[in-house]
């Protein structure tokens, strides 16, 4: 039976992996192939709508996140809000509100924040794309808990002794994204040059916004 042949009849198949996937046939992986074939049996979703919510999962990137954060640094009333309730202020930008309560955490000259998922790589993708290979290693994910400072320091962000490293771990039903420090001498910068300055990592926590 052809491919097309198979889409037509409704019959479900397995799309080719990506060079770069690793075809190992874990518990997870069996169950996620189970129910997305039973779901397209059962004519619930298809694999053409099951296709487009990948890419556009793997089109994600942080340039959302970023514009949130510029609109912090230059909107007091917003990023009030933003810290207060992150869904509607994501919301209030035309943005996806996300599946799950998000929480904005605030560096401060006194607190340094940053953001771990002991248990898997629960992360705020729809602001900040995928999940770097880094975060969801085992490496990360204890080590962050118990020696905060040296992982930062591994990263090249050196957080002064007297501020405080607060980790915050995420979790299936809270994810938590990092409102970096401004950087100095951007007083007169425009949104979208602040945007510029927001790294995926400074709102992890594992790096400091860019200088300008």
């Amino acid at each position: 039976m052809t491919e097309r042949h198979q889409h037509e009849q409704g019959v479900p198949h397995r799309h080719p992996l990506r060079p770069d996937q690793d075809d190992t046939l874990t518990y997870w992986r069996a169950m996620e192939i189970a129910l997305r074939e039973l779901l397209i049996e059962k004519r619930l979703t298809s694999a053409d709508e099951v296709r487009r919510e990948v890419e556009a999962m793997d089109n994600r990137s942080p340039v959302d996140g970023a514009r949130v954060v510029a609109r912090a640094w230059t909107d007091p009333q917003y990023q009030q809000l933003l810290l207060m309730d992150a869904n509607a202020a994501c919301e209030a930008l035309g943005l996806e509100r996300g599946l799950y309560k998000l929480i904005v955490v605030e560096n401060t000259d006194q607190v340094h924040n940053v953001v771990v998922c002991t248990l898997c790589s629960c992360y705020p993708r729809f602001l900040l794309g995928l999940p770097p290979d880094w975060y969801k290693s085992r490496n990360y994910r204890s080590r962050m808990v118990n020696s905060p400072r040296e992982v930062l320091r591994e990263f090249g962000t050196v957080v002064p002794d007297d501020v405080v490293v607060r980790v915050h771990d995420s979790n299936a039903d809270m994810r938590y994204l990092v409102l970096p420090r401004r950087p100095a001498g951007t007083d007169d910068w425009s949104e979208e040059q602040l945007a510029e300055l927001v790294t995926r990592d400074a709102m992890i926590g594992v790096t400091f916004a860019a200088e300008p």
